[in-house]
């Protein structure tokens, strides 16, 4: 190989690292901030993947039944997601006119999507109820043939360490509470931190750390300019926001 050959193959090879690098655009609820959309819809996730979001973030919560649905708050329209049958649930309207869709509808969706789907079980109140939505969650996802396109997210520590224990190993699974040091988190399995703004900011180290350990570093939810560049230049993982358009025309500045 010639010089010029090398030097274009350095050239190549260390755009591709930036590349790679470069800190990760995840919708949180969905790209919802846009006509037609609304949190946690499918039209959310059609809007984020249609923008080239790395992931986007929706909520799940298990029905009375054990139905699996799509919802951030425990209650929604009256009807508390843990107490309600999933019809019930599913038959309610969200503010774009769209069904509160079930889970299996939602991953029926992503299957045509090239947006990673970032699931988060919500903590529910008890750890049975988490146990039992987790595997029904990994069953679907695994029938569905979806095993590679989802990474979890918990605030519940229960969740999380159930989610590695049932989950493919090697899926992605993060933990969003805040208390736990990197290091701790190695130690259960997890695949890194995913923290609120100001735990970072109160930890900063903490990203060089979960580096140094192997570990992801994902930040929610930022919506302020000044935000997203403080943490694209401490180079974490993944910014997790309703403003991914935003984020995007400030990721090209980097």
């Amino acid at each position: 190989m010639n010089l010029k050959k090398m030097m274009m193959a350095s050239a190549l090879l260390m755009a591709a690292c930036c590349m790679q690098a470069q800190t990760k655009v995840i919708a949180h609820r969905g790209f919802w901030k846009t006509p037609g959309s609304s949190q946690n819809s499918i039209s959310s996730l059609l809007k984020a993947d249609s923008i080239g979001c790395y992931g986007s973030e929706f909520d799940v919560w298990i029905a009375k039944d054990n139905k699996l649905v799509v919802n951030h708050d425990p209650v929604y329209k009256m009807r508390p997601m843990e107490y309600s049958k999933g019809d019930a649930l599913t038959g309610l309207k969200l503010s774009n006119g769209e069904n509160l869709p079930s889970l299996e509808q939602y991953l029926e969706t992503g299957k045509n999507c090239k947006t990673q789907l970032i699931l988060e079980l919500k903590a529910h109140s008890n750890k049975k109820r988490e146990t039992k939505a987790v595997q029904g969650i990994v069953a679907m996802v695994k029938k569905m043939g979806l095993e590679n396109r989802m990474e979890y997210i918990t605030f519940s520590l229960h969740a999380m360490k159930e989610f590695i224990r049932l989950a493919p190993a090697g899926t992605p699974v993060y933990y969003l509470n805040g208390e736990l040091s990197p290091k701790e988190l190695k130690e259960l399995g997890a695949a890194g931190l995913d923290y609120h703004m100001g735990v970072i900011k109160k930890h900063p180290e903490w990203i060089k750390e979960a580096h140094d350990l192997g570990l992801k570093v994902n930040v929610w939810t930022v919506d302020e300019v000044e935000d997203m560049k403080w943490l694209i230049e401490q180079k974490v993982d993944f910014i997790t926001t309703n403003e991914p358009v935003i984020l995007q025309e400030e990721l090209k500045k980097f």
